[in-house]
């Protein structure tokens, strides 16, 4: 099995004007991105596919990646948002029983420039000591354009991500058995959470992120679901704005990364970005309610404040074991729970799937 493939030069460039040099996978071409970690040591394929990566570099720190392949069940939505890829091999030769491709075509066939072959564990340390920081990915003579890539890459930023990743329409889709409705926000929602409502009976109406209270009401929902996204959360003044409004319904409320940033900004919270995020699927979060610590699958780089959050509004139900940041808030002035880590992992931990189960229990009540 051969890992590294003889390919064309790539090279990796940074804010800071460290060059990384390596080999060229996927699409060739030169793109801009925030560079980022990951510490999956599976899942590649459903990070490759998350709408909450969007306008990222992605780095894999586990240093083999595509052993298992790709196939058409695993992504979380119908096309990538990352804008490049960074890992230390991929393999060519990958095998398991699922498997119908290769991760090089994989990126191909989406139009992702990657690099392979460069020092990982050094550019992952990089950016745990500076924070995360932008760079470009090119398969073109950097040193020759070094000056005018460093001008492009400090003015880029991360800018209307949700407008650029969520529905633009209405979509119903419908389990074997129907217990009830939930409206889903779609801020860039990962396809495993309709999954998870669908099996446990939920008729789930995916909506556009801007849908107001009015619409959400006509739709007559027994829940509502704040979905996962990218960007900045402070950013979408329009949505928090409508938020405020459709937690007045009364409708149990259930929001997940992205929706749990933008719930507590409509509650007069406040949020903060992180040095490098929290992203990978290993995150220990204590549940302050049961004292139980539980693995859990995260993909952020803000959070919210947990001390903002005023006492007659909520209190911060679970938190980061590793920094104490705010992972979770149990509404008390609205009918609402949030979390900032993903129940609905895919492929795994699942320890912490049962909030699914108890967002089902708060419509039945």
């Amino acid at each position: 099995m051969s890992l590294f493939n003889q390919s064309e030069k790539a090279y990796l460039l940074l804010a800071n004007g460290k060059i990384f040099e390596g080999r060229s996978f996927g699409a060739k071409g030169t793109v801009i991105g925030e560079v980022v970690f990951t510490t999956g040591l599976t899942g590649y394929q459903e990070t490759l596919t998350d709408p909450s990566y969007y306008g990222q570099i992605v780095t894999q720190t586990f240093p083999l990646i595509g052993n298992y392949g790709v196939n058409s069940q695993d992504s979380e939505s119908a096309k990538s948002y990352v804008s490049g890829y960074i890992v230390r091999e991929w393999c060519n030769a990958p095998s398991n029983f699922r498997c119908e491709g290769n991760i090089n075509d994989f990126l191909k066939e989406h139009n992702i420039v990657g690099i392979n072959n460069i020092d990982t564990r050094s550019l992952t340390r990089m950016i745990r000591e500076t924070g995360v920081m932008n760079g470009v990915i090119t398969t073109e003579d950097v040193y020759a354009k070094k000056d005018e890539l460093l001008e492009k890459i400090r003015a880029f930023s991360v800018k209307d991500a949700v407008k650029a990743v969520t529905a633009t329409e209405e979509y119903t889709y419908e389990p074997e058995e129907k217990k009830c409705r939930v409206v889903l926000f779609d801020f860039g929602y990962k396809r495993n959470i309709r999954q998870e409502l669908l099996k446990r009976g939920c008729e789930v109406v995916v909506v556009p992120a801007n849908t107001t209270a009015e619409q959400v009401k006509a739709l007559a929902p027994d829940g509502i679901m704040f979905s996962n996204g990218p960007g900045d959360p402070a950013e979408n003044t329009e949505i928090i704005e409508n938020i405020k409004e459709i937690q007045k319904l009364g409708i149990p409320i259930f929001g997940i990364c992205l929706g749990h940033q933008l719930m507590a900004l409509a509650n007069g919270g406040k949020t903060e970005k992180l040095k490098y995020g929290h992203r990978g699927a290993n995150q220990p979060v204590i549940d302050l309610e049961s004292g139980l610590t539980y693995v859990t699958s995260q993909n952020h780089g803000y959070a919210v404040v947990g001390d903002s959050i005023p006492e007659s509004v909520g209190k911060v139900s679970h938190i980061n074991a590793n920094d104490k940041t705010c992972e979770g808030i149990h509404y008390t002035a609205v009918n609402a729970r949030t979390v900032q880590f993903h129940p609905e992992a895919h492929g795994g931990p699942l320890d912490t799937s049962y909030l699914f189960d108890d967002f089902v229990k708060s419509m039945e009540n």
